[in-house]
């Protein structure tokens, strides 16, 4: 690692890069021409990073986080000193309807997909409105903006990080700092794998026939699912371009599911409204 060092290249950290949009993140990024400090929990995990990074000819540099943790959050920054781009992709689905929920499986669904984000958004703003400028890339779902069965948990964290950065955008915006979301629908990577809870429900559980329907209907969305390259090419636009806005889908099918909810695709009705709210420029 060089922490620590300037470089004449915008600085990019990057949250849970070992797999799927993360890791192609993170080598767009690159390419894209940014310093890239990609973070995973265990770093014993990069190699498929480190290797699309050397066959797509650039660099990354990987860190331990574990994104729950909130010291090594804070130390990691504080090590850094200087970021341009975060972009909060960690996450972790779950399954299970509320009644299949405890505490416990609520408070980790936060504590991954709401908490830690708002608090590595948190540490990087200091930097960033001292220097006017950076860009807050934040990956949530079309389940932060349509509420779906089985998903209660997933969902209710995706849409409380959808509201704290809506409601932070007009006021980062103030001091030159852009805070975008980016929904994806169905991505083929081990995300699906690695949701919470799909063996909740015991044969004699009332819900059992219902979440046998719903895991059928996720099947077949995942066979069509979009690669993560091609929702990493939306984030990395979304990081980069010279005409930000604060909504973005990553493919056409999360475009149409995200609108069943939503009329203000791209963001700009709300913000344009609530910018008003605070005077004057």
């Amino acid at each position: 690692m060089r922490f620590g060092y300037r470089s004449a290249m915008p600085t990019a950290l990057v949250t849970g890069t070992s797999t799927g949009i993360g890791l192609a993140t993170a080598v767009g990024l690159a390419a894209a021409g940014h310093r890239v400090i990609a973070t995973m929990r265990d770093p014993g995990r990069a190699d498929a990073l480190l290797a699309a990074a050397g066959a797509a000819g650039v660099e990354v540099e990987v860190a331990a986080l574990d994104v729950t943790d909130p010291a090594a959050a804070a130390d990691l920054v504080a090590r850094l000193g200087s970021i341009d781009v975060l972009v909060n992709n960690a996450g972790q689905g779950s399954l299970g309807t509320l009644e299949q929920l405890d505490d416990a499986a609520l408070q980790a669904q936060l504590d991954v997909n709401y908490l830690a984000v708002a608090r590595l958004t948190r540490l990087v703003l200091p930097g960033m409105r001292a220097a006017g400028s950076g860009r807050i890339v934040t990956v949530t779902s079309v389940g932060g903006a349509v509420g779906q069965p089985f998903a209660d948990a997933y969902c209710a964290a995706k849409f409380a990080v959808e509201g704290l950065m809506q409601s932070l955008a007009p006021v980062a915006a103030r001091f030159g700092v852009t805070v975008s979301i980016v929904e994806p629908a169905a991505v083929g990577s081990a995300f699906v794998a690695n949701v919470a809870g799909r063996d909740r429900a015991a044969a004699d559980d009332p819900y059992a026939p219902l979440l046998a329907a719903y895991l059928d209907r996720t099947a077949t969305a995942f066979a069509a699912a979009q690669t993560p390259e091609g929702a990493a090419a939306v984030i990395v636009e979304a990081a980069t371009t010279s005409a930000p806005r604060f909504r973005w889908q990553t493919s056409a099918a999360a475009v149409a599911f995200a609108g069943l909810s939503l009329a203000d695709l791209d963001g700009s009705r709300v913000l344009n409204q609530t910018s008003g709210w605070l005077g004057t420029r």
